[in-house]
Order: structure tokens, then C-alpha cells, then sequence
């Protein structure tokens, strides 16, 4: 299973090629210009996203579900860009599953309130590499590839276990 994480935003959009081993095959972000009309940064981000998808080839899409409690502005712009990105994905037939903040922190800490810095320390542990170099969206989108190879195979084998297919 080949998963692409996706850590979202409309300024920097964070992504993550990951294996279930907990192998990272490419990682970076989609970088959009500050001064630009928000639908051309949208328009930019699709783009983007599915030259991505075409080069990788992922089976699965795990996406950040957005959590804000103070600047609705930023807020709608970001919701914006989540919507661009699920279009993107259903368009490239992707299986998309959500993960909030706490769940991705639950699956690789074994706490749902762990640190930023506790999240980078066992993404790097994990999955063996250097979270110093990556931008922090990048580090994120890891993080949410990981938890969801990470979900999506302890489901598969609780249902080897009992006989679901």
C-alpha cells in the first residue's frame, strides 16, 4: 500500500509518498506566492497535487482534518485549498481517510497530546529519516502517511485475524 499524506494550506501544502513497511519514497510541498489571487494558488495547488499523484502512484490519500479556533479568515482560505485537494483526489480515484491532529499524534506517540517535537522525534524514529532538513508541513505530511499505513494495517490485520476480508 502506497499512501500520500498530505498536511493542508494554501500558502504551503505539505506532502508524503509513504509505504506501509514505514518507508518514505518522496516527500516535499507544494509551494504557492503570497501576492497571488487565491483561485491561481488553488488552481496551482491542483495542479500540482496531480502531477504528484502521477509520478507516485499512491493507492490510498490520508489528509489533516482542520481544527480552527480563532481566525476564521485563514480558516475559510484553508477550507478552500481541503476542498481543491479532496477534488483532486476524487478525480484521481484515490481512497481518502481523514485524521485529526490528536489521531496522528495517538499513532505514533501512543499519545494524542504529544508535542510537535515528540511527533518529529518518532517520525524520525520510525520511518529513519532526518525530520531537521524538512519544512514542518513536510514533517506533518509524513506523519499522517505513517498514521494512516499505521490504522490501515492494524485494521487489515484484525480482519485477517477474525476472517473478513
Amino acid at each position: 500500500m502506497r499512501t500520500l499524506g498530505i498536511d493542508p494550506g494554501y500558502g504551503t501544502v505539505g506532502w508524503a509518498i509513504v509505504d506501509d513497511v514505514l518507508s518514505v519514497r518522496a516527500c516535499g510541498s507544494i509551494e504557492t506566492p503570497p501576492g497571488e489571487d487565491l483561485c491561481d494558488r488553488l488552481l496551482h495547488i491542483h495542479r500540482a497535487l496531480g502531477d504528484i499523484i502521477h509520478e507516485h502512484k499512491p493507492e490510498h490519500a490520508a489528509l489533516e482534518r482542520l481544527f480552527f479556533s480563532r481566525n476564521t479568515t485563514t480558516a475559510l482560505d484553508v477550507s478552500k485549498a481541503v476542498g481543491v485537494i479532496m477534488l483532486t483526489l476524487r478525480l484521481e480515484n484515490l481512497k481518502l481517510c481523514e485524521y485529526t491532529p490528536i489521531q496522528v499524534k495517538q499513532a505514533l506517540t501512543g499519545y494524542g497530546r504529544a508535542t510537535k517535537g515528540q511527533v518529529q522525534a518518532m517520525v524520525s524514529k520510525i520511518l529513519k529519516i532526518n525530520t531537521g532538513k524538512l519544512k514542518d508541513d513536510v514533517t506533518d505530511a509524513v506523519a499522517i502517511a505513517a498514521c494512516h499505513c499505521l490504522t490501515e494495517g492494524c485494521l487489515r490485520a484484525r480482519a485477517i485475524r477474525e476472517g473478513v476480508k
